[in-house]
């Protein structure tokens, strides 16, 4: 069997890993490259195989940099089956249309850009259009629930398993059986963190013979939940006191989601002001949490608690969704509101004018609740840029700043060690999705097995 590695590996974004055995070719995921240019240069390049030859792709949720090239995918041959759960087609479907979206745009406004300066350029094509998005549904195919065997082909079965990360979010057991032996490859998918609001704890993982994990923060640990909510309340409460506004930059999927379900408890519980003024300047955001609300099996029984009394977990009295531009632009004029927009990582998005219009005033507050890959504006703010170039305006940083680690949808280096444990001494560990310190600290804590930090493209017998 080969085993073969087209992303995430020694670095956090892009995942895509092939599999093949006895000429049955499976993908796990087929994510998009983000952050420096360098990186997303790569979505461009080869994907180290051929598409037309995969028979299924086994997608284990729906964050652009797990899902952003099928698209690229079908548009390149592919006409296998996308296995995952009825939450992610639904996430993935939103998240690769935006994607489109984003990328047609950007194709105009640089053709618009040639043709001003009179010139003629149509080099720059789109990854893939609206039109290439629409037809990657096609091949979706929803999976009747989790922990039940999916038969892939003579011998070969796919289950998956809660990873307690996003909405729907999967570890795919993959079995082969061959000349009555049968060989357990576990891919962990992105891990959640236990004790979280809205989904459930990652479930106890199968034994298997060979893991290819995560390790995104496998060199720290994450602030307890209840301290980083603390935290939330008081830069919140502080902030509105002086009348500025909070920036909150937020990925679309599941972080946003879970920021709404604590405010409403700090309205609730008068830890926030009763009359909080909250928008949602997000449309995928707020697509999102319409899904969100879609899906109540994949909820927690904390958050089915709240539905049992009759609320909804994400609604507050003071919310509002910004979908429309001029709704949007409107927000500049402002103060004293809380703004959660995309992106997570300030690379993209709303976000980015609202730090033009709020980064330099010392009333501000700008709170980062997620992971900030290296080289992203928001990664830059982080650490320590007295100044930052926004739409080519150089904006002093003078808000104050909070990063808050407490609300990653990541599992710390604590818990992926636990979580390996639990694989039954595997023979082989391969660390993929993590930065190369991450990758090595982690692997240096895993024991009984052999560890693996594989390079992009490189190729294992297994």
């Amino acid at each position: 069997m080969q085993l073969e590695f087209h992303g995430a590996a020694r670095n956090v974004t892009g995942s895509c890993h092939y599999l093949e055995h006895n000429g049955t070719r499976i993908l796990i995921d087929c994510g998009m490259y983000q952050g420096k240019r360098e990186l997303e240069e790569e979505n461009r390049n080869d994907f180290g195989f051929d598409p037309v030859s995969i028979d299924f792709l086994l997608l284990t949720h729906a964050h652009l940099d797990h899902c952003g090239r099928i698209p690229l995918l079908v548009k390149h041959g592919f006409k296998g089956k996308i296995i995952t759960t009825a939450a992610t087609r639904e996430l993935a479907r939103l998240v690769m249309l935006d994607s489109a979206r984003i990328q047609e745009e950007e194709a105009k406004y640089r053709a618009y850009k040639k043709n001003k300066r009179n010139k003629t350029d149509l080099s720059f094509q789109p990854l893939y259009t609206t039109v290439d998005a629409l037809r990657s549904l096609d091949f979706f195919v929803d999976i009747a629930d989790f922990e039940v065997a999916v038969p892939l082909a003579p011998g070969i079965t796919a289950t998956f398993y809660d990873a307690g990360h996003i909405l729907g979010s999967a570890s795919i057991l993959v079995e082969h059986t061959h000349n009555g032996s049968t060989k357990r490859i576990l891919f962990s998918g992105d891990l959640g963190y236990n004790e979280r609001a809205i989904i459930p704890d990652p479930a106890t993982p199968p034994d298997c013979d060979i893991v290819v994990m995560e390790s995104t923060y496998g060199d720290r640990l994450h602030k307890s939940l209840e301290p980083s909510i603390d935290e939330l309340y008081q830069a919140i409460n502080s902030t509105i006191a002086r009348n500025g506004n909070v920036l909150i930059p937020s990925f679309a999927l599941e972080r946003s989601q879970e920021i709404l379900y604590y405010l409403r408890e700090g309205v609730e519980q008068r830890l926030l002001p009763g009359d909080l003024e909250v928008f949602l300047d997000s449309p995928m955001a707020i697509s999102a949490t319409e899904i969100f609300r879609r899906h109540p099996e994949c909820f927690d029984e904390e958050t089915w608690e709240v539905l049992d009394k009759g609320n909804d977990p994400f609604e507050i009295p003071g919310l509002n969704f910004s979908r429309e531009t001029a709704d949007s632009m409107a927000l500049k004029q402002m103060r004293g509101v809380v703004i959660i927009a995309g992106s997570g990582m300030c690379t993209a998005g709303r976000i980015r004018h609202h730090l033009r219009h709020n980064l330099w005033r010392k009333e501000a507050a700008v709170v980062f609740v997620g992971y900030a890959g290296t080289g992203t504006l928001a990664r830059t703010i982080i650490d320590g840029a007295e100044t930052v170039n926004i739409f080519r305006e150089e904006i002093d940083v003078n808000a104050s700043l909070y990063t808050i680690g407490g609300f990653s949808a990541h599992a710390d280096q604590r818990e992926l060690v636990t979580w390996h444990k639990k694989t039954g001494k595997p023979g082989r560990t391969f660390l993929v999705h993590g930065e190369e310190k991450s990758q090595e600290t982690l692997g240096s804590l895993l024991e009984d097995t052999e560890v693996e930090i594989p390079t992009l493209h490189q190729s294992y017998s297994v």
